[in-house]
């Protein structure tokens, strides 16, 4: 990643003095740069058009994004993002993960339990209430006073419509602005179609973030009003024909987390604090959860989708921390800091205003490494465990909603407890052996972080060892849904009440939990974001609006081509075709083509385009995102990117970065030749 790097270095020095570079951005919705997409492409992309994908985009809760594609509900998304709703619909004799999902018409279609699906209907500006109930707090108090206007807010924005509506105030540009999205959901969401595993998921880790690619990684869901599918006439038209290469595409999604506008110091800190650690913990992790899948079918069918997402993660992880390592990234991002602090310190107005907010930023960094264990073991708890987070949740909720709605965490606020209560409520499977597994590991590597004789190890294991506790903790019967609707109607008093051995346990770790979160939040976030504030107010005197915000897994548009790369003098083709696939197939996992591939190679077209990069500037959250054309057809898929891309996290450089997208072509050849399901395509057709 050596000369990607170098070349997304020298866009961060010259970036604070003019606008994005290229065709990079994750814009909003309402700061498009519109006029640079007509002046470079020709292309009017006009109020009309942002409004008809705006409204035809959908937020999904499982961290993935969408897009609607028939008049009666029907969703375009990614394998990986309803993979764990077909896994949680499997049993030991029927595994719809690995083997796929097809309803054969709408009364076969099944719920995915807690998944929500959330179009956007609007943005206001709600920057000046957020600023003026927070000035002149620092730390903590500045924390609370942010969030309690945050969460007024929010409830008096969704007040009467909470059922249908979810209002959110997502902070943009560290600070600079805050804005009022509010979204139109939808709670019953059902799995209409997933290929296998197999097939979605072709070549393994060995291929992820790689390119060529052969995955038809997609799935289809469909929302539902009142029983039935929901009426969704503003959808996104589907467009079997491919694109060309070098045609203009855009993504519209929801980028989860970029950290383009973080300090040098603060880039630091992730490199040597923050990300060794975590990539040591997946590391641990993958290992015991390979080694539980090998002890019977049944714990690998289980594991299957956490063992996914922590290779996804540990591989997406490496590759920012590869880009943080690079000293000529860091030695950038440095000058890119100091030339914009220059720019502030020459004009008295701007520097009396903002002061120094770099010094801050660089004193708390000390804190930022000292407290991160402790908030994160103490506070964050367990990878991955259903168990240990519904537990959490159930006692905070019954301890927080007796507080007014201002004074809360902001995670049980009134707007945000709907959402929170279906998550909590809806009944998915929970396996107290897998459970066991990933408890256990906690409570080992916090008395490993911490120290035996830490407060902290003393009051989470007492004289316990981790693999006691654990199996004890496992056995709790808050993974029943039945039991859980329970202690959220019975409030405080059936928390305290309670003979649960995992209630108990919360309730008795609490304190500990909440303090560390006090802590951080005093030294670390509170401070962060005051000096964030200061310095976004500086870029905005010099820039305004003319960049995009990183992303807060809110909606964004990115624009680019469909385009391959070079690479050590190695040029990348744009496409990969069906005939790519069985060329690559070795007969041997993870090159194995599933049955129903074998069977249909004669039907399919092998000219079929499968794949296709673009130059599109995209992030962890994009998985599902419309491949959108000029018109506002969907011709595509997201579902990856490059092995460049992954330092597109701090910085995007656009010879090297590159979106991965399935074809339009290749899911309706695959729906109609491979799996038979002329319905679906009748439907994708409008026919």
């Amino acid at each position: 990643m050596r000369i990607s790097l170098l070349a997304a270095a020298s866009v961060l020095v010259t970036a604070f003095a003019g606008a994005a570079f290229a065709d990079e951005g994750m814009w909003t919705f309402d700061n498009f740069p519109a006029a640079a997409v007509k002046a470079k492409y020709g292309v009017d992309v006009g109020q009309a058009w942002l409004d008809h994908v705006r409204g035809a985009a959908a937020r999904l809760s499982v961290g993935c994004s969408s897009s609607i594609v028939s008049g009666e509900g029907l969703v375009l998304t990614n394998h990986h993002c309803v993979r764990e709703c077909a896994q949680e619909l499997s049993a030991a004799n029927q595994d719809y993960a690995k083997d796929g999902f097809i309803a054969a018409n709408r009364q076969e279609e099944r719920e995915c339990s807690g998944l929500v699906a959330e179009v956007l209907d609007s943005i206001g500006d709600v920057t000046d209430q957020i600023k003026a109930a927070a000035a002149g707090q620092t730390g903590e108090a500045f924390v609370r006073a942010r969030d309690a206007a945050v969460a007024n807010i929010e409830k008096s924005a969704c007040a009467g419509r909470e059922a249908t509506h979810h209002c959110q105030v997502v902070n943009l540009y560290d600070g600079g602005q805050y804005k009022l999205y509010t979204y139109r959901k939808y709670t019953d969401v059902r799995l209409v179609f997933a290929p296998e595993t197999q097939t979605a998921f072709f070549g393994g880790d060995p291929d992820n973030f790689n390119f060529p690619r052969y995955d038809l990684d997609s799935g289809f869901l469909r929302l539902y009003e009142n029983g039935a599918p929901a009426k969704t006439p503003d959808h996104l038209t589907w467009k079997a024909a491919p694109p060309a290469a070098g045609d203009l595409v855009f993504v519209a999604g929801n980028p989860g987390t970029t950290q383009r506008l973080l300090t040098a110091d603060q880039l630091e800190t992730l490199r040597d604090n923050t990300y060794p650690w975590i990539l040591t913990q997946f590391a641990e992790l993958r290992g015991r959860l390979i080694r539980f899948s090998e002890e019977s079918p049944e714990h690998a069918r289980i594991a299957a989708d956490d063992l996914f997402g922590i290779e996804n993660s540990y591989k997406a992880i490496h590759g920012e921390e590869v880009a943080l390592s690079n000293p000529p990234f860091i030695d950038a991002k440095r000058r890119a800091d100091a030339a914009l602090r220059a720019k502030v310190m020459a004009d008295p107005k701007i520097s009396g205003e903002i002061g120094d907010p770099w010094t801050d930023i660089a004193r708390i960094q000390d804190d930022a490494a000292g407290l991160y264990l402790p908030y994160r073991f103490e506070e964050r708890g367990p990878l991955a465990s259903q168990l240990y987070g519904y537990a959490v949740t159930l006692v905070r909720v019954a301890e927080e909603r007796s507080k007014p709605n201002g004074e809360r965490l902001r995670e049980y606020a009134d707007a945000r407890l709907p959402s929170l209560e279906k998550s909590t409520l809806d009944p998915v499977p929970v396996y107290p052996e897998l459970e066991q597994q990933l408890l256990e590991f906690w409570l080992t590597k916090l008395r490993e972080g911490m120290t035996m004789d830490s407060d902290a190890t003393k009051t989470f294991l007492g004289k316990d060892s981790p693999e006691a506790l654990s199996a004890r903790l496992a056995r709790s019967r808050v993974g029943d849904a039945a039991y859980r609707k329970q202690l959220w109607d019975g409030g405080l008093a059936a928390i305290q009440a309670s003979d649960d051995p995992l209630i108990r346990y919360v309730l008795a770790t609490d304190p500990t939990a909440r303090a560390a979160r006090k802590a951080y939040e005093a030294r670390v976030t509170g401070p962060t974001a005051v000096a964030s504030e200061r310095i976004a107010k500086a870029r905005f005197e010099a820039l305004g609006t003319s960049v995009y915000p990183d992303a807060t897994f809110t909606l964004r548009l990115s624009y680019g081509t469909v385009d391959g790369w070079t690479w050590h003098g190695e040029t990348v083709p744009p496409f990969t075709h069906f005939k790519g696939l069985y060329e690559r197939a070795t007969g041997q996992d993870p090159f194995a083509l599933a049955p129903r591939w074998v069977a249909a190679q004669s039907k399919l077209d092998p000219n079929t385009v499968f794949d296709m990069s673009n130059s599109t500037d995209i992030t962890g959250g994009n998985s599902g995102s419309p491949l959108i054309d000029a018109k506002g057809d969907v011709i595509g898929a997201v579902f990856d990117g490059n092995i460049h891309s992954l330092g597109g996290a701090f910085a995007y450089d656009g010879q090297l970065n590159r979106a991965v997208a399935v074809s339009t072509a290749a899911i309706t050849e695959a729906l109609d030749k491979v799996y038979g399901d002329e319905s679906l395509v009748k439907e994708l057709k409008g026919e």
